[in-house]
């Protein structure tokens, strides 16, 4: 199957399984797993932070910056469409008890400044404390600007609040403008980044933050039954991830471009190329085309979509250009 359904249904590289099979391990949860602390030595160097620790998932990653940050009955802030905020479950109240102010985002993903300052409670016994402020880049696909993030940092300092970053595809915002993930991540206390992503990784994220918060978080890991035993397994293909995948994004952001562009010649379709900035492409099906049965018809040619009115189309390294040339002839076969 071609699938455009996410990144996240990469394959391992060959140079991933080999080095599964032969990694180094030990317990992790112990910290004697050599490859895990590998990772997270040089996740930590890399992206300007005093300590990293692996964890299974960017939920996880996310939701244990939150309760590192935040205690009961605090508050943080955060876009309308926010991962952590949406499509997490809910985590940081069901399990942390702190509760999300969402906040509208702007066309480009952003959250108005003024918005973040309106939201931030006062002193008052009768509202939550606003601990947090947590930014999402990319989001959508679309990327923050580096004085954007300035802009925000610099907010949240001034209001006494601490910033997250959750970095799923923060490797992708990197590429696009041709600057380093830590270009990125120097404005932020704490940032998670997916490995299992654009980055092929099977499995696994990184929280980075200061010795205080990662300490806490590990601990809040074990209670949240994260605690791996010979995770250096893993881990072996995360670092092959942060070393061997992430310049290679800069394929899938051409391969976006191009399959947004050829879906713009046809009438069935309305693309937005403002927001095709990196490996995400968000196409409108015409009224007359039934989603389902469009999805139906190119699956029966060996193309996985998740099907729907407005289509998100996901490249990533197991997709080709000339995949993408066989999804645009099947499309207008299907059409015609």
């Amino acid at each position: 199957m071609i699938d455009f359904r996410s990144d996240t249904v990469t394959q391992p590289t060959e140079a991933m399984r080999l080095a599964m099979s032969r990694a180094e391990v030990g317990d992790d949860v112990y910290g004697d797993d050599p490859t895990v602390n590998s990772l997270q030595e040089l996740a930590a160097d890399k992206f300007g932070f005093d300590a990293a620790l692996f964890v299974s998932s960017g939920t996880q990653a996310n939701l244990l910056a939150l309760m590192s940050h935040c205690e009961r009955g605090d508050e943080y802030l955060c876009g309308q469409q926010a991962h952590n905020y949406k499509f997490e479950g809910g985590g940081a109240a069901v399990l942390g008890s702190i509760q999300p102010q969402p906040l509208n985002n702007q066309a480009d993903g952003s959250i108005l400044l003024a918005d973040i300052d309106g939201a931030i409670k006062p002193d008052d016994v009768h509202f939550a404390q606003t601990r947090l402020l947590s930014l999402e880049n990319t989001i959508n696909g679309k990327v923050l600007s580096q004085e954007y993030l300035a802009q925000a940092q610099g907010l949240a300092f001034n209001r006494g609040l601490k910033i997250h970053l959750d970095g799923a595809r923060v490797a992708n915002a990197a590429v696009a403008q041709g600057i380093a993930i830590a270009d990125i991540t120097q404005y932020f206390d704490s940032v998670s980044i997916c490995l299992s992503k654009g980055l092929c990784a099977p499995i696994g994220s990184i929280l980075l933050g200061d010795e205080r918060l990662i300490g806490k978080a590990t601990r809040w890991r074990k209670m949240l039954g994260g605690g791996m035993r010979q995770a250096g397994i893993i881990a072996a293909a995360a670092k092959l991830a942060l070393t061997e995948q992430v310049d290679r994004l800069a394929d899938d952001h051409h391969n976006a471009k191009t399959l947004a562009l050829s879906l713009l010649e046809m009438a069935e379709f309305s693309v937005d190329m403002s927001q095709v900035q990196t490996n995400m492409v968000f196409a409108t099906l015409a009224d007359h085309i039934d989603p389902k049965a469009f999805a139906a018809k190119l699956a029966e040619k060996g193309i996985n979509i998740s099907p729907g009115r407005q289509l998100r189309l996901v490249t990533h390294k197991d997709i080709s250009a000339n995949d993408i040339n066989f999804f645009v002839n099947t499309v207008k076969q299907i059409i015609r």
